[in-house]
């Protein structure tokens, strides 16, 4: 009996020894696992140096998106006044043009028949000229009524208002009347691109009637492009007119192109976003409408907590800093950073922070050390 006793003693005591230290291992893996302390030695060789949470000015960055517009102003439709055929015509979509170059030629009797009315309206001015010159004379000597004057001098007007009136019409033809004569009658005429750009659309074909008004070619004149972003209703106060801009598309995210903001627009949609147009400060010919594009734009900058970029250490894909506990004895907490500006990153949780000693040198040892001693 006596022996059973003892045999029991001795199970109750060493189960209760390790009880004791499995608790004990539970109450201090999670110090352990969010800590490190270092000796003398190490923190000497760690170079350790901590700092408070410090108030900086710092800008913060508006990230946007959108895509390149064109103003209605620099597309150009190409049409014809006159309808005619088209005979002749070399452009593609993508060419380039410049302001005055010949696009494309029509023909059509048309032609010939406005330039034969202007020639005719002008001879018969001239001849309508004379004659008023000279029933004029005549009715200074009574020779001739006034009422013959009077009618010389009204089909000379009348003749004045169809040579001008002709005269237009060809103008809108490309055709220029002072150069007009009764050889120089032709049955085609030129289309002239109104501006240097390039080809947007080619709606046409040879041979094909083209009746007036219809669009022939679309023009685009690249020297005003714009950069048309989509903004959240809650950044808008933040953005002014000539604010900088810098834009970049995705396939080239290391090319940047600088914008200036011209234009904010008022009205708000039922999504809460607005537009807002740039102008880029360079035209560059790889920027095409339509093209997609990503935007940064640099606001007013403020004060905010701030520590330096090397108190923070990236695990996880977490950030975090190691905050003084003790003698030589660290914890690590995680944070949210911001923006970053001449070194310092906006901290975004500073409660959790404020008044303690935030590790700026020698994070990553501690990180190291402190995973080393895990495993």
């Amino acid at each position: 009996m006596k022996n059973i006793l003892l045999f029991l003693s001795m199970l109750f005591v060493v189960s209760a020894c390790k009880n004791t230290t499995e608790n004990q291992e539970i109450e201090q893996k999670p110090a352990n696992e969010n800590s490190v302390t270092l000796t003398d030695a190490q923190f000497k060789n760690a170079g350790i140096s901590t700092e408070e949470l410090t108030e900086k000015n710092i800008s913060t960055t508006i990230k946007l998106n959108g895509k390149i517009d064109v103003p209605p102003q620099n597309l150009v439709s190409v049409n014809a006044p006159m309808g005619g055929y088209l005979i002749n015509s070399k452009l593609l979509p993508g060419m380039h043009v410049k302001k005055g170059e010949v696009i494309a030629t029509l023909q059509d009797q048309q032609y010939v028949q406005l330039q034969q009315d202007f020639l005719l309206a002008k001879s018969k001015l001239h001849f309508a000229e004379l004659e008023f010159a000279r029933q004029k004379d005549l009715n200074q000597t009574k020779a001739s009524s006034d009422k013959v004057t009077q009618l010389a001098e009204s089909e000379v007007s009348n003749l004045h208002i169809t040579v001008n009136a002709l005269s237009e019409k060809l103008k809108l033809i490309n055709v220029n009347p002072n150069n007009l004569s009764a050889n120089k009658i032709s049955k085609s005429i030129l289309i002239l691109s109104a501006v240097t750009g390039f080809v947007s659309k080619v709606n046409i074909n040879i041979g094909k009637y083209i009746t007036p008004g219809e669009v022939m070619f679309e023009l685009i004149d690249p020297s005003d492009i714009h950069l048309n972003l989509t903004v959240f209703d809650k950044n808008i106060a933040q953005l002014a007119i000539g604010q900088r801009v810098i834009a970049y598309s995705n396939a080239a995210p290391n090319k940047k192109y600088e914008c200036t903001i011209i234009l904010i627009n008022k009205d708000i949609n039922a999504t809460g976003n607005t537009e807002v147009h740039c102008h880029f400060s360079k035209y560059d010919k790889y920027l095409l409408p339509g093209m997609y594009m990503n935007a940064e734009i640099e606001t007013t900058a403020g004060l905010a907590n701030a520590l330096p970029e090397l108190s923070i250490v990236n695990f996880e894909n977490k950030e975090y800093v190691f905050v003084e506990s003790g003698k030589h004895q660290y914890e690590i907490t995680e944070v949210t950073t911001g923006e970053k500006e001449n070194g310092y990153l906006e901290i975004l949780n500073p409660k959790k922070l404020k008044n303690k000693k935030i590790v700026t040198n020698g994070a990553y040892t501690l990180l190291m050390k402190m995973k080393n001693k895990e495993e």
